[in-house]
C-alpha cells in the first residue's frame, strides 16, 4: 500500500497516453525502458495502470505508470513499469504493482513476469529470479526484435511457477528448446 493516502492507482484512459509517453520515452534513451510510439500507447491504453496523487484542492498529478501485457492464462508480464524520479520513496511504486498484481489475479494468471535492472526492488515484492528462456512468448514477442537482444542486461524475474507452454510462435519451433511441450500446450493450441 503507499504510503501517502492520496496515492491512487487506476487504470488508464486515453486522456493519460500523452503522460504515459513522456514518461516511458524518457527513459527509452539509456534502454532503461523501450521506446513506444504515441500510437502504441494509444492503441494499448487498455494494458496501463497509472498512479497519480490528488492534493486536499483537488489538482492531480501523474507520478508514473505501468502495464500489464496477458499473453494467455498461463502468463502476463509486468512492462513500462516507472514513477517519476522525483516522486520515489512515497510508495507510488509499491500502489502501481500491487494494481497490476491484482488485476492479473482478477484473469487468474497463474505466473507474472518483467524484466529489469532493479532486481532488488522486485524481490521485496515476491518476484524471484528466473531464467529468461522459461518465457518463450516473452522471448518470441518482444526480445527477437529488442536492439538489445544479443546484450541485455536486464534480469528476467516471475511470481508464482514458470509456465511450461507457450501460445505465441510459430507452427515449426525453430528453438525447440524455448517450448516445452505438454498435454495442456496441446489443449491451448488445438495441436496434436
Amino acid at each position: 500500500m503507499a504510503s501517502d493516502p492520496n496515492i491512487r492507482a487506476h487504470k488508464a484512459r486515453l486522456q493519460d497516453a500523452q503522460d504515459i509517453f513522456n514518461l516511458v520515452n524518457s527513459l527509452s534513451g539509456d534502454g532503461t525502458l523501450l521506446r513506444r510510439s504515441y500510437a502504441e500507447i494509444c492503441e494499448n491504453i487498455r494494458d496501463f495502470t497509472v498512479v497519480q496523487r490528488a492534493t486536499p484542492d483537488g489538482e492531480v498529478t501523474f507520478l508514473g505508470c505501468g502495464a500489464l501485457h496477458l499473453y494467455g492464462p498461463h502468463l502476463a508480464e509486468i512492462r513500462s513499469i516507472v514513477v517519476k524520479p522525483e516522486y520515489r520513496g512515497l510508495g507510488a511504486g509499491d500502489e502501481l504493482l500491487e494494481a497490476l498484481m491484482q488485476e492479473a489475479e482478477e484473469h487468474t494468471v497463474t505466473s507474472v513476469c518483467l524484466f529489469t535492472r532493479i532486481p532488488e526492488y522486485f524481490a521485496h515484492l515476491g518476484f524471484r529470479v528466473a531464467d529468461r528462456d522459461a518465457m518463450p512468448d516473452k522471448i518470441y514477442k518482444d526480445c527477437q526484435t529488442c536492439p538489445r537482444l544479443y546484450a541485455c542486461d536486464e534480469v528476467a524475474m516471475v511470481r508464482g511457477p514458470l509456465p511450461n507452454i507457450s501460445v505465441l510462435g510459430p507452427r515449426t519451433i525453430q528453438r525447440p528448446e524455448l517450448v516445452q511441450i505438454n498435454a495442456v500446450a496441446h489443449e491451448l493450441t488445438g495441436t496434436r
